[in-house]
């Protein structure tokens, strides 16, 4: 309940009027189709009797009471349009600013990090778990507080005939029809959960297998891949006719509480009626006005079938709203220093050891160094570290405002400027043509129809491999941080390519400090300085004037 009490709250904190408006006039909707009903059944009856004697007949006043209906007609109709209006905009405007806290969130360096690893539980969260608390407020707590009310103004309305037949006929309207949705909503409850579970797998799988044809094919895990597709879609499938049957149990239960409530309370006003205390007119109305109190309880079976799903989800978002999203960064190291580490051991999440062991570096303004080893050496932790992606296990940790250049060149479907523009949000145009000028891209991105205009794909499809990590570049310089760390900045690229990218970015550094982890003697030849790590610990330390550092580049890959 905790979960959904800090999803409530910021329902509450961002549209409270909006939200009690909707509310209103779903509440005002239902109690005038009640009141319509009943009144038109006390119009019939009466003008059918009233038509038995000519005298009768000219003293019923007729344009009193269908004036009525014709209002409440026109006003239920009103009242319907902008409860729709105001709840749905109302709600939509929360769940837009749920997925940007949860956005951002997700976008610090540690969580992004771990969900890099998991990219369709991002996707499911800021969709489908979005999505399932629009029910929190439209299907649980707006049909409950219609029902509520409409049971209240059925029970008031009909004191005025009989108490006792108030009391029971509201008692009953309450305790059953509650009573059926709560029995629904545990009944519900885990088939629910299992159906988000399933779901998240089948879309995960999916994703997996459309993003991961190619090495699915080269590895023969294509025939496994879809197997385990078709297992999800079959849990689905089990969850979503254990629902359905609850959900029409419900619903079977609460249809009838109007019958039900009608048959009873016909045989209490046809003993009203013999004694005298109300004519036909008024039984009419009475047994109407019953019937139509009862029909806003079938508005709790979808809610009811559908609570689990929003519990679940609430408890997977409720976490991340109540956070504050805080990017963590190294302590600014002191003048005269860009990187200081003093016995530093990380590790990585569940690792058995520590990916770096007491590791002790210091790397003044300016210089340009080479990380390089083995791989699982601790290259890239120690760029991760100073990144702030992760956080040191012990030691100090000293490092100037960075920012970090991945293997992979994280690029989005948008345009060539909005990619830019990740980097530096108020870049203007030239200094968009400026940064991709000092990369290399400037020639190719004005041979394009639209030039920064022009839309990318997905991964920045439509670029060749070495126009891809040039864009990266291009944003790395945008940024105007003092330190830049590059983990493979010239992988998978052609010779000729690389040297181009590191020859600009030689000319483009304006004595900022750089950290390269390599394999490639064309990195570390690049390099003022080649720090060799090996098994989380430092193994060498050399300067370009010191006879190792030949030695060691002399050791990497050449190419």
């Amino acid at each position: 309940m905790k979960a959904l009490s800090i999803v409530l709250a910021r329902f509450l904190a961002e549209k409270r009027l909006a939200l009690a408006l909707g509310f209103l006039l779903a509440a005002l909707t239902a109690l005038a189709g009640i009141v319509l009903l009943s009144l038109s059944g006390w119009f019939i009856t009466a003008t059918a009797l009233a038509g038995l004697t000519a005298a009768t007949a000219y003293a019923f006043d007729v344009f009193v009471p269908s004036a009525g209906i014709r209002f409440l007609a026109l006003f239920r109709t009103a009242a319907r349009y902008g409860e729709r209006v105001v709840s749905h905009d109302a709600t939509l405007s929360v769940l837009a600013g749920m997925r940007e806290t949860l956005f951002r969130a997700f976008a610090t360096a540690g969580m992004s990090r771990a969900l890099a690893l998991r990219p369709a539980r991002l996707l499911f969260r800021l969709t489908l778990d979005v999505d399932a608390l629009d029910g929190l407020y439209l299907r649980l707590l707006v049909p409950a507080g219609v029902a509520l009310a409409s049971a209240l103004f059925a029970m008031l309305c009909l004191a005025f005939i009989d108490g006792g037949t108030a009391l029971a006929a509201g008692l009953f309207l309450i305790a059953a029809g509650f009573g059926l949705a709560t029995w629904a909503a545990f009944r519900a409850e885990k088939p629910a959960r299992l159906r988000a579970a399933a779901l998240e797998a089948l879309r995960g799988r999916v994703i997996d297998l459309v993003s991961g044809a190619t090495d699915l094919l080269m590895t023969g895990r294509v025939a496994a891949c879809r197997q385990a597709i078709a297992a999800a879609e079959r849990r689905l499938h089990e969850t979503d006719d254990r629902l359905n049957r609850i959900e029409t149990l419900a619903g079977f239960g609460l249809a009838a509480l109007a019958p039900v409530l009608g048959g009873g309370l016909l045989v209490a006003l046809a003993l009203l009626v013999e004694r005298g205390v109300i004519g036909a007119p008024g039984a009419a109305f009475a047994l109407l006005l019953a019937l139509a109190a009862a029909e806003p309880f079938i508005g709790l079976k979808r809610g009811a079938v559908e609570a689990g799903r929003i519990l679940a989800a609430a408890r997977r978002i409720a976490p991340r709203l109540a956070e504050t999203a805080v990017e963590r960064a190294p302590a600014p190291p002191p003048q005269g220093v860009a990187v200081r580490l003093e016995d530093v051991s990380a590790r990585h999440p569940g690792a058995a050891r520590p990916a770096l062991a007491g590791l002790s570096l210091t790397i003044a303004p300016g210089e340009v160094v080479a990380l390089t080893g083995p791989s699982g050496a601790g290259k890239s932790t120690l760029l991760a570290l100073l990144a702030g992606e992760i956080e040191a296990e012990h030691g100090r940790v000293e490092a100037l405002p960075s920012t970090l250049l991945t293997q992979r060149a994280e690029l989005f479907a948008d345009t060539l400027a909005g990619n830019l523009r990740l980097a530096d949000p108020d870049a203007s145009e030239a200094a968009l043509w400026a940064a991709l000028d000092a990369a290399g891209l400037a020639e190719t991105a004005r041979a394009l129809p639209q030039g920064l205009e022009t839309w990318l794909g997905e991964g920045g499809s439509g670029l060749s491999g070495g126009e891809r990590r040039r864009l990266s570049l291009a944003r790395l310089l945008l940024r105007r941080h003092p330190l830049l760390l590059l983990d493979e900045p010239t992988e998978a690229l052609d010779a000729e390519t690389a040297r181009d990218i590191l020859a600009r970015l030689a000319a483009a550094r304006a004595g900022r400090t750089i950290l390269i982890a390599t394999h490639t003697m064309r990195d570390a030849v690049f390099a003022d300085r080649i720090v060799h790590l090996g098994c989380g610990r430092m193994i060498n330390d050399f300067s370009r004037m010191d006879a190792g550092f030949a030695s060691v580049a002399a050791r990497l890959r050449d190419c």
